[in-house]
């Protein structure tokens, strides 16, 4: 049967490899809606590909560009942050929540009230947001499905039917370009060189974070909302190959992992053809080639940012929300070359520890909760700044 699906940032590395995914199969998947933040000439070239229904550009400014590059095809334009919402309600029977940050957050919950199946990229989302997502799942019945790549593989792993069987989830992490250098070597680390991530392909906020290793933190009270389990029982372990993509150990000592390529379209085809499984083009892992996995411990002290996203796991309540904010803002800045590597971290740990409101019960608590850390992050950031 043909399956309806929208893509939440079409533009991005996942939708990217999405749509690679769904234009290889064409007649398994009608499009209904595209959207994209600013790039209109790649929103307007993928619509055109797969025959989109809608296609939404976030910036209203560029609307006529976008009518103007869909002139000709059945694809209709629309602009604006509430038309994205609107695109996220379309009812499709798949939509891939691909939106970078917490400005997907509201279209997120817009899908999951439509009861179908959301395949969630957005991690931030999830960190901010965790209690108030998953609610909003339970009551339409939606379906969420992650796509990151160590949610994937604990979701392929973990008995959901006997969750008092599991006694830990494993996430494994690469540690990113800079795993074997001092802090004194990190001082001048580069937007350029931060973004180079030795394993996958990947935005270049992901990129950043994962070189800080606040991705994998952020991975971690994703994975908390995700799974039934307690938040002492999420662990982290360097793995550099990025072959192992995490574990699930069981009470009785066995050992469940998913292994694959580093390759985005493995786990999105999972979610994409959920329960079933699709062909992909992906290279297929040859273990003699690879030969050997390597597993180490993660340093806290010159990877900062992990240790901070343990600790607003720990607290729970709205510190992973104002972590995931300043952190957004330092990353911002970062990449704009307005913040020294180092002082990412910085920002994060100070909005965290002197900001603290009561636990979000809505959309509307964490959107407020968000917005106050972003502007005490900015601050910071002017005290920081280069």
């Amino acid at each position: 049967m043909t399956r309806t699906v929208a893509i939440l940032g079409a533009t991005g590395s996942v939708g990217q490899s999405t749509l690679d995914l769904i234009e290889r199969d064409r007649e398994r998947f009608n499009v209904l809606a595209l959207t994209a933040r600013r790039d209109v000439a790649g929103l307007a070239a993928a619509a055109r590909r797969v025959g989109a229904r809608r296609a939404v550009i976030a910036d209203e400014s560029l609307f006529d560009a976008l009518k103007d590059a869909l002139a000709g095809t059945d694809t209709e334009a629309a602009a604006g942050h509430e038309a994205i919402v609107e695109a996220a309600a379309s009812g499709a029977d798949w939509t891939m929540a691909a939106i970078v940050g917490c400005a997907g957050l509201r279209p997120v919950m817009a899908a999951l009230r439509q009861g179908k199946t959301v395949a969630l990229a957005n991690k931030e989302a999830l960190v901010s947001a965790g209690d108030v997502m998953t609610q909003a799942a339970s009551e339409s019945g939606a379906t969420l499905l992650p796509v990151d790549s160590e949610h994937n593989a604990i979701f392929q792993c973990f008995d959901r039917a006997r969750p008092q069987a599991v006694r830990r989830v494993i996430l494994t992490a690469s540690g990113g370009p800079f795993r074997g250098r001092s802090l004194e070597e990190m001082r001048g680390v580069t937007p350029a060189q931060a973004v180079a991530h030795p394993n996958w392909s990947m935005g270049a906020k992901i990129s950043v974070d994962s070189a800080t290793l606040m991705n994998k933190g952020l991975e971690l009270i994703e994975a908390f909302h995700l799974f039934p389990l307690s938040a002492e029982a999420f662990d982290v372990v360097v793995h550099p190959q990025s072959v192992i993509h995490s574990l699930v150990e069981y009470v009785d000592g066995s050992f469940l992992a998913q292994l694959g390529a580093p390759d985005m379209r493995i786990p999105i085809a999972h979610t994409l053809a959920w329960p079933e499984r699709m062909e992909t083009p992906c290279e297929r892992l040859d273990l003699v080639k690879v030969s050997r996995l390597d597993f180490e411990e993660p340093d806290l002290e010159r990877f900062p940012g992990l240790a901070l996203a343990k600790e607003a796991l720990r607290a729970g309540g709205a510190k992973p929300a104002i972590l995931n904010a300043a952190n957004e803002v330092a990353v911002a800045s970062f990449l704009d070359s307005r913040l020294a590597f180092l002082d990412i971290a910085k920002i994060a740990r100070q909005a965290l520890h002197h900001y603290d409101p009561p636990a979000p019960a809505s959309l509307d608590d964490v959107l407020a909760i968000d917005a106050e850390a972003r502007r005490r992050a900015q601050t910071l950031v002017g005290k920081f700044a280069i």
